[in-house]
């Protein structure tokens, strides 16, 4: 198929930065040239022959029939072991995960066959029976064929959502069709694989059209070929013809995936998936004389890549929680399968991939929601690893189960709660015998600092019914921040175990730059939003024109209470610089307290933003929001507040309406917010400020409680509130009816705090403490050192 050639490979090369990189992009732009002049060319059986190790293949010609037993021979041993224990591990899966998940299972692959698909979150697509794979079916637009090189990946205009596309011929819905045949051994299931896995190979000649023009969309192709070829491995449908032209498709992608890695495009996960697409298919097809560079380059990278995608308390370097999640599952991939290597040699990288994993690991099990769910923070493309299971599209847990049997972590099991599809897809029966025998306990401690990312958790607990509140003091991410949004320090929460306050999501890349802008935007996000301008300003859908800067002030995490302070400069572009400052008090087991401190000159206008689950009721009743009986009250000069109605997106391509609540105000120089968020509690809930010399006192009574905060600004200055003298920052305590000194203090940052005529602390500055009042005696945890003292 004639192709017009590109007249100088070199000449769209940009600036680069290294020798690797001009060799690298070099090589890749002479590749294309010489790609073009032959594109579309599929391999003949002569060509496949020339692409075998024979000394590997043994002796005997190189026919279909030998070529299906040298795979599934090596398969045993390499793949996945759930394919070595036949139909035993069916039955099992039907016993661990009930006939309703077969029946959804089967329901899924009848869809199928009858042309209908859930593509990332649409619903009941309709592909037809026959798929043209070049169609973005919401827009019935068709992508030409024409070389891959030609398209332009952000262009929508001849290819509509390419997002789309990509995720069908993905061929992930392979595995609900071969998942289907093991438990019904349906013959039909079979057909659909074996036309759609022909037709594809017919549509896509080597090179040719969009489905060739991402690297890591060929490698997750490439994966889900191999999962469909151990699936139907006893059908009658998928013959040794059809296998020997699809290994001819299979050596395309490696050398594909080899050719043009994202090693300086998108050096993130990309480069991650296309280099475990390299390692599936160099030790799964170990007769190609190819094999083993593309298995070695494949670990090479994957090594190398992690402790730089990966910073040291475990967060993923593009500041995305589902872009987490896809490294810890390429990894798990990556580490099952290299295990199963007969004698892979030791590597001395090992300790740094295990110790990074398993704090990549640990940050998922940190930021699961009482509920199971993840907060989205970030980007998320919809995309998934292999197995497909029926978890929602948030929920994460399938994948800690899976780390709680690689690391033997207890507190991974609890957090994950039940063996998981993904347990059993790649660990086998074994895994799912392992993981019910596990121990199973609660992490150590509660709240916990990621101090390299940039997250916060505050939680009470671990139980169900327990609240969680996670702050964003993150950078907007690495490399171009591509799938970062313009967040910083926003906060979302789940109260009493229900998702209450949460990130808008993504929703889209490519469907328009409004939808785009907007779900990245700080509008979308609980923050503060400044003159309607976001905190970082975008440019191109994937990359910004200035980037907020944000800052750790302070942070605690103790038994009676946990403190945030941050800031960022994401307005400092404005005529007139804006600060903002963010601090956030959380009193476990009873509410959050938040400061909003906007520093500035000029007159601005300043929104606080509360974008609520969908699920959620809310109201505004006297100057406070009510939300499924949860309190919200912002204080202020002169604000108000507004109720609109937003989206929220839980899964990419799919959104809903959901509540949202803006406090409004304008003002001039520095402003200054309160707000309280307090759960739904027994007896009146009420905030009112009170007037205090050298501060600002607010009193909350709460669940029977008389409860007194105080901020004091000034270091050094005593300020007496009636029933303590403090010079702490922060202060708050707690007053049962009728007694007349605190049942609780917590104060921070300070020296000196007296009650009545008793001075608490001697000489020296007192970072945090917590005290609680037994009779006249003060039992105080001083920066987690305990002491007591009487009353005088």
């Amino acid at each position: 198929m004639a192709v017009e050639a590109v007249a100088n490979p070199l000449s769209k090369l940009k600036k680069l930065r290294s020798l690797d990189e001009v060799i690298t992009r070099g090589g890749q732009a002479l590749s294309v040239y010489r790609e073009q002049k032959k594109a579309g060319v599929e391999p003949t059986d002569e060509d496949l022959i020339a692409l075998i190790d024979k000394e590997k293949f043994g002796d005997g010609p190189v026919i279909a029939e030998g070529l299906w037993q040298k795979f599934y021979t090596s398969g045993v041993k390499r793949f996945f072991p759930v394919f070595r224990e036949s139909g035993a591990a069916i039955q099992r899966f039907r016993t661990e995960f009930g006939e309703k998940r077969v029946a959804d299972i089967i329901a899924r692959a009848e869809t199928i066959v009858a042309g209908r698909y859930e593509i990332l979150g649409l619903r009941n697509l309709y592909l037809g029976t026959e798929i043209d794979w070049h169609c973005e079916p919401l827009t019935s637009k068709r992508s030409p064929l024409k070389h891959w090189k030609e398209f332009d990946e952000l262009d929508t205009t001849e290819t509509g959502n390419k997002k789309i596309v990509w995720e069908i011929n993905r061929h992930q819905h392979f595995f609900i069709l071969g998942a289907a045949y093991l438990l019904t051994r349906d013959e039909r299931y079979a057909r659909t694989f074996c036309d759609q896995l022909s037709s594809w190979m017919d549509q896509n000649p080597p090179g040719m059209g969009i489905n060739w023009s991402s690297s890591l969309e060929v490698a997750m192709r490439a994966m889900s070929w191999v999962w469909a070829f151990h699936m139907f491995r006893n059908s009658d449908s998928f013959t040794p013809e059809l296998f020997r032209r699809a290994l001819k498709f299979i050596h395309v992608h490696g050398r594909h995936i080899e050719r043009y890695l994202s090693k300086y495009y998108s050096p993130n996960t990309h480069l991650t998936g296309e280099a475990l697409g390299l390692y599936y298919v160099g030790t799964q097809f170990p007769f190609f004389e190819r094999s083993p560079k593309w298995q070695q380059l494949g670990e090479d990278i994957l090594f190398d890549e992690i402790t730089r995608q990966v910073h040291q308390d475990g967060v993923y370097f593009e500041q995305s929680t589902w872009y987490q999640r896809y490294t810890v599952d390429i990894y798990t991939h990556f580490s099952i399968l290299r295990a199963l290597i007969p004698d892979a040699p030791a590597d001395p990288r090992t300790p740094d991939l295990a110790d990074r994993f398993e704090a990549a690991s640990d940050l998922l099990m940190h930021l699961t929601m009482p509920d199971g769910s993840t907060p989205l923070i970030g980007d998320d493309d919809g995309g998934r690893m292999l197995p497909i299971t029926s978890s929602a599209s948030d929920d994460f847990r399938g994948s800690l189960a899976v780390t709680a049997i690689l690391f033997d972590r207890p507190d991974h099991k609890a957090l994950a709660g039940r063996s998981s599809e993904e347990l059993f897809w790649l660990l086998g029966t074994a895994g799912l015998d392992s993981f019910k025998t596990k121990e199973s306990s609660e992490p150590k401690g509660t709240s916990t600092g990621f101090r390299n990312g940039g997250y916060f958790a505050m939680r009470d607990g671990w139980g169900e019914l327990d609240s969680c509140l996670v702050v964003d003091c993150g950078d907007l991410g690495a490399l171009s921040a591509g799938h970062g949004h313009a967040d910083a320090l926003s906060f979302v929460a789940a109260v009493h175990g229900r998702p209450l306050l949460v990130d808008s999501g993504t929703y889209t890349y490519h469907e328009s730059k409004e939808l785009r802008d907007y779900f990245r935007s700080t509008s979308a996000h609980n923050t503060l939003e400044v003159d309607g301008r976001p905190s970082s300003e975008p440019a191109g859908p994937f990359s910004w024109h200035s980037k907020a800067e944000a800052f750790l002030n302070n942070w605690v995490a103790s038994d009676r209470f946990d403190l945030f302070e941050g800031h960022h400069n994401g307005y400092r572009r404005l005529e007139d610089p804006v600060i903002h400052h963010r601090s956030i008090l959380g009193l476990k087991g009873d509410y959050w307290i938040l400061r909003d401190l906007a520093e500035a000159k000029e007159r601005h206008r300043f929104v606080l933003n509360f974008h609520f689950a969908a699920n959620v009721e809310t109201r505004i009743d006297n100057r406070q929001v009510i939300a499924d009986g949860h309190t919200i009250v912002t204080f202020d000069n002169d604000g108000h507040w507004e109720e609109r109605e937003s989206w929220i997106s839980t899964n990419h391509a799919n959104k809903v309406n959901a509540p949202l609540m803006r406090y409004v105000t304008e003002g001039t120089g520095t402003q200054e917010f309160f707000t309280f968020l307090l759960p739904a509690a027994s007896g009146e809930t009420r905030v009112e400020e009170v007037s205090m010399a050298g501060g600002r006192a607010f009193i909350i009574n709460y669940n029977g409680y008389t409860d007194l905060f105080a901020l004091n600004d000034e270091p050094g200055k005593l300020i007496d509130t009636g029933i303590f003298t403090t010079d702490f920052k922060y202060t708050w305590a707690r007053m049962s009816p009728g007694e007349a000194l605190p049942d609780e203090i917590v104060c921070v940052h300070g020296m000196r705090l007296k009650l009545q005529n008793t001075s608490v602390f001697g000489p020296g500055k007192v970072a945090y403490a917590s005290i609680r009042r037994l009779g006249r005696d003060l039992m105080i945890n001083r920066e987690g050192s305990r002491s007591s003292r009487p009353i005088d």
